[in-house]
């Protein structure tokens, strides 16, 4: 009669006590987190490196209070875009100043234009927000609406967009410290990789965790360009003397100057469009705000779209009025324009620090917009499925360090210069802006809801215009860098291509039919079990080949042997050992292991059993799994070799019979 005991199920506890799985029904369990632990000495240091680094483990139930508010989600998504007040002006001012100092009075007019047009485009992806709540912006826009390599193309640009954020990024924060601190200039490229390195630990915390981090920089920034605007701006309503109009710019115009005005304020304009990057990153974002959602990133896009635009116009407006030019490699426009607000104490340098924090949190927003782009792709088989995995702290962590590490080669290649990196910037975001309101617009003719007809009309114009937008920066910026964009968005394009066709292969070779029942095994096969010591190792591998053989196969034991001697040393020890069992020997005169049994197999393979059939083959290959990385390195890996000559052989199964001491034979 059964004991009590033996009607026992499972404890379901480790040798300490903890809970291994939470289970109500035996058949579904849910893993607890000391279920989940490493099981070896290396990976549990490991992973307590990666909790001392990154945090404790966070569990998916958990995912909903990762979620941002739109209080750290203006920080973590905006960032990019606020933090463009910073050095869209000046961008603005170089393109222009090479025609004397006579031209500088447009730059508030330039930053203007830019302005109403990012009022257009926020306008149009507060609609993206709503149209599609899951996220991927232009990509998923163009997906539904374009086709697929519209989407491509979209995505590729934003991929392309989202590094260049981060090394732009991360340049114009260490320029923002070396004009403060000018002895800091020749550590410009080790600080910037230091910094970029902060930003993936920050990171690889996950999104709410780095948004705690960074939101204090984002809101002492704005609050600190909102003064230095103010005074400027309570400066000039009261004629202070310190303003001098005329003192560093000449307002007439040179009769050359008048000729070329309007390619230079075309090149201006295209310049500065640097400051509408990053405009797109909270539509790619949707999913990762708390309910509502769209609502959420609706509201945030539209209070971004207004800080930035109110900065960027104010700084171009009093960096005029305060005579200020750009000094290419020295001191930047916002530095000049702070201290002739603020003077050279406190408040200047905590407002530097600010830009820097900002700077850096910019780069931030593609460390965010850009995994979350990446997981849409790789959801859709177009990147590889790993890209899309989340870590431990629920951050994509392998598309967090790809961007790191291709914004790393950026900035290595050119010093951490931001002027070097710019011409490149923005062609990218354009050519996504376009493929979005393109998009929307036949979104809207397929939907016919109310109102319709003036979204698709409100996106038809932004499509129109951020188009010409796109001839004009890329006129502008092609030869000074700017083709560099298309061919990085090609090859981009093609790579996402070859992954979607290899996963299309891949799932047509696994495809299982739904009407196909698969019932026990009916197949005879051969049991193969090449061993090269007779050990402990050896006689698991045979005793499992001996229960696969009795449900209809035979066992046979291989040996491949270099002379005469060993084999009839090896033969006499196996068949003392195993009396039952087959042994075929292999001479090998020139010493190749794997070869000879390969050419074995594929000879022995051709024999039929007595249906007509032809035998599945079930290769063992045994081995010894020592209890440290060490023990396995002193033997000397036949069956690694052995398993991947094998691997992908048809009609051939390769099964693994590791051998450890504490094991039962």
């Amino acid at each position: 009669m059964p004991t009590n005991d033996q009607h026992r199920g499972p404890d379901w506890h480790d040798n300490d006590g903890e809970e291994l799985f939470v289970a109500q029904d035996p058949d579904h369990l849910v893993a607890s987190e000391a279920g989940s632990a490493p099981l070896h000495t290396f990976d549990r240091a490991s992973q307590t490196a990666k909790r001392v680094l990154f945090g404790r483990t966070i569990s998916s139930a958990d995912e909903g209070e990762q979620r941002l508010s739109k209080r750290l989600a203006l920080p973590i998504f905006s960032s990019d875009a606020i933090s463009s007040s910073a050095y869209a002006s000046e961008e603005i001012l170089l393109a222009l100043i090479g025609a004397g100092t006579g031209v500088l009075m447009y730059g508030p007019l330039v930053a203007l234009a830019i302005g109403l047009l990012l009022g257009l485009i926020a306008v149009s992806y507060r609609q993206v927000c709503y149209g599609f709540p899951n996220g991927g912006g232009a990509y998923a826009v163009a997906s539904s609406t374009l086709g697929t390599i519209p989407a491509l193309i979209a995505a590729s640009s934003l991929i392309v967009d989202y590094i260049m954020t981060a090394a732009v990024s991360v340049a114009a924060g260490v320029a923002a410290i070396t004009s403060a601190l000018p002895e800091l200039g020749q550590w410009r490229l080790e600080i910037a990789l230091g910094a970029l390195a902060l930003l993936v630990v920050a990171n690889m915390r996950g999104i709410r965790e780095s948004g705690r981090i960074f939101a204090a920089p984002t809101y002492v920034f704005v609050i600190g360009a909102f003064l230095v605007i103010g005074i400027g701006l309570v400066r000039i309503v009261l004629g202070d003397p310190a303003i001098n109009w005329s003192a560093h710019v000449q307002l007439e115009l040179t009769a050359a100057s008048q000729v070329i005005l309007p390619l230079l304020l075309l090149r201006a304009f295209a310049h500065g469009s640097v400051a509408l990057t990053g405009t797109e990153a909270i539509s790619n974002g949707v999913a990762s705000f708390k309910k509502p959602e769209s609502k959420n990133a609706a509201t945030t896009l539209m209070a971004m779209s207004a800080l930035l635009g109110t900065l960027f116009v104010g700084i171009s407006l009093v960096a005029y009025a305060y005579g200020k030019v750009p000094i290419e490699g020295g001191e930047t426009l916002l530095s000049q324009v702070a201290r002739a607000s603020l003077g050279d104490g406190p408040l200047y340098a905590a407002f530097q620090v600010a830009t820097m924090g900002i700077l850096l949190l910019a780069a931030n927003t593609g460390f965010n917009g850009g995994p979350q782009l990446a997981r849409i792709l790789a959801a859709d088989a177009f990147l590889p499925r790993q890209v899309g995995q989340r870590s431990g702290r629920l951050a994509f962590g392998s598309g967090i360090l790809l961007l790191a590490i291709c914004a790393s080669i950026l900035l290595i290649a050119t010093g951490a210069i931001v002027t070097d990196l710019v011409p490149a910037y923005a062609i990218g975001v354009f050519i996504g802006f376009t493929i979005s309101q393109a998009g929307m617009v036949v979104h809207w003719r397929r939907l016919r809801n109310d109102g319709w007809r003036g979204r698709a009309i409100l996106n038809g114009i932004g499509a129109v215009v951020t188009f010409v937008v796109l001839i004009v920066i890329t006129a502008a910026k092609f030869s000074d860098g700017g083709y560099l964009v298309f061919i990085a968005i090609p090859l981009l394009t093609a790579f996402m291509l070859m992954v979607k066709h290899q996963y299309a292969l891949h799932t047509a070779e696994l495809a299982v039919p739904a009407e196909k029942i698969f019932e026990g095994l009916h197949r005879n096969r051969r049991i193969f079990a090449p061993f090269g010591e007779i050990n402990r190792s050896t006689v698991r591998a045979v005793n499992v080949g001996r229960l696969l053989a009795s449900g209809g196969g035979e066992i046979i034991a291989l040996r491949v042997v270099f002379d005469e001697e060993e084999e009839h040393q090896i033969r006499e020890r196996f068949e003392h050992h195993f009396p039952d069992v087959r042994l075929v020997t292999i001479l090998s005169p020139y010493r190749a292991i794997i070869e000879p049994l390969i050419h074995y197999l594929d000879e022995i393979e051709e024999e039929l059993d007595d249906h007509g059939q032809r035998l599945m083959t079930v290769v063992m290959v045994p081995e010894y799994s020592g209890r440290h990385w060490w023990d396995r390195v002193l033997h000397n890996g036949n069956g690694k070799r052995l398993r991947d000559a094998l691997i992908g052989r048809a009609n051939t199964v390769v099964l693994d019979i590791p051998y450890r001491r504490h094991l039962p034979d």
